[in-house]
């Protein structure tokens, strides 16, 4: 099945899921928060679609998988924001887990979909 658009790649269906909950559990974070830990969270999370988005529309796949190994680098970064934000309690743990799990599940979805582009080249 021939992919038509970024927006197909299921990667990056899971990467945007994890956007929306990281703004819908950001939205919670202490106001003196705003422009640091929520910011740089956003951010991190943000990249990680933009930059499948971004990779898809490439023209070679050496370009595509750089842009690609971005996100992944990405994700980490973001892994490690939430989990600091949950060691300050800013996220309950309940919400932390399916934040958690949610970015793991991203991360393996990315890693197939760049041994599969890496493989067709």
């Amino acid at each position: 099945m021939a992919i038509n658009s970024f927006k197909e790649i299921i990667g990056w269906q899971k990467a945007h899921e994890l956007v929306m909950l990281v703004y819908k559990t950001t939205d919670t974070f202490p106001k003196h928060e705003l422009f640091c830990l929520t910011n740089q969270i956003r951010r991190a999370a943000i990249s990680v679609p933009s930059n499948i988005a971004e990779g898809y529309k490439r023209r070679s796949n050496k370009d595509s998988v750089h842009f690609y190994n971005i996100a992944e680098g990405s994700l980490e970064e973001l892994k490690y924001q939430l989990l600091l934000a949950n060691d300050l309690g800013y996220i309950p743990a309940e919400q932390y887990k399916t934040l958690d799990d949610l970015s793991e599940e991203t991360g393996r979805l990315l890693c197939g979909w760049i041994k599969s582009q890496k493989s067709s080249a």
